[in-house]
């Protein structure tokens, strides 16, 4: 493939794939949370902007490629809030999202699980999860400090709830010891959807209450719309609920054959390392994969939206960035 077709024409702010399908905001995220992002180094992505910065200001240098504009771009957005335009915390990127988060979800699944170690990791994964939600949102209005605690504090009860919860119900339940081992590895799943789904709504109930900006067309700044700020935490939540699916789900699966195989049965030792290798492979693959069910800078029809706001643009269509 050539780089004529692998990378087509630049356009500032625009995605290099398709967003109105899904392969291609898979091919788009598959982009923002490439590792190798967070090796970037400070000079290179000053480079990175400044090149942006001399294309829409119809500076650029002479013999700069569409590629490069495109790795620019990449750089960037992966890098720099598109709201704020300030850096992301590394460990709260999108692209740090599966070395960061792959020990939580071994540490989630590990067998025998007390209620300290259940505890302790439920508290850590939603502590990743604020975190990274407050991070990545949209960020056009500004949010209270206390805000994020409320939230933080509302999901991490609810996932501690819901794990201890569950795990005390089935400890009551007369199973087998080996199907109760069995069941106790999907317990997390439950929780932390639950979780997943306070975590966005306590996170960013602010944007409910003022709303969050919509543009028009050209970019421009419409107004703030409650409206848009409901579908975009609904389509949020539905991302939160899928994400932990594979990950928590399938390691579980794999793992209670891959268990019985000889070579695990004679070193178990092996065991954790082959856990957290099967962990890794689903969470990178379930991240892009939830991701990509919406667009990050989302589509609403003018007629949904409020009145006041709806009167303030001719277009049929504006766009509100939901957050990641």
């Amino acid at each position: 493939m050539t780089d004529d077709v692998a990378y087509p024409p630049f356009k500032l702010g625009k995605a290099r794939y398709d967003q109105t399908t899904f392969s291609g905001r898979l091919r788009h995220y598959m982009d923002i949370i490439d590792p190798r992002t967070l090796f970037v180094t400070e000079s290179r992505l000053k480079e990175s902007r400044k090149l942006l910065d001399d294309f829409k200001h119809g500076s650029l240098p002479p013999g700069v490629s569409d590629k490069q504009l495109w790795e620019a771009q990449k750089i960037k957005q992966a890098i720099i809030h598109p709201d704020t335009q300030e850096k992301i915390f590394m460990p709260f990127r999108m692209s740090g999202y599966v070395p960061f988060g792959t020990p939580i979800v071994v540490g989630l699944l590990l067998p025998s699980q007390t209620l300290a170690s259940t505890v302790f990791w439920q508290w850590l994964n939603q502590s990743h999860n604020a975190c990274v939600n407050y991070a990545n949102k949209n960020a056009t209005k500004p949010t209270p400090v206390s805000k994020f605690f409320q939230g933080y504090l509302g999901a991490v009860t609810s996932a501690v709830s819901i794990a201890v919860g569950l795990n005390l119900l089935i400890q009551k339940a007369k199973f087998s010891p080996a199907t109760l081992g069995l069941i106790q590895r999907f317990v997390p799943f439950p929780a932390v959807a639950s979780a997943n789904i306070c975590n966005v709504v306590l996170m960013r109930h602010s944007e409910l209450m003022e709303g969050i900006s919509v543009l028009d067309s050209s970019g421009n700044v419409v107004g703030s719309s409650r409206v848009a700020a409901k579908h975009a935490l609904m389509e949020t939540a539905v991302t939160r609920v899928v994400l932990p699916m594979p990950i928590l789900v399938l390691p579980p699966i794999i793992m209670s054959f891959l268990e019985k195989l000889p070579l695990l049965q004679s070193r178990r030792r092996l065991v954790l390392p082959v856990h957290s290798l099967v962990c890794l492979a689903t969470f990178g693959l379930a991240l892009p994969l939830a991701i990509s069910l919406f667009p990050q800078m989302s589509e609403i029809e003018v007629s949904e939206l409020e009145p006041e706001i709806a009167a303030l643009t001719n277009d049929k269509t504006v766009i509100y960035n939901k957050g990641l």
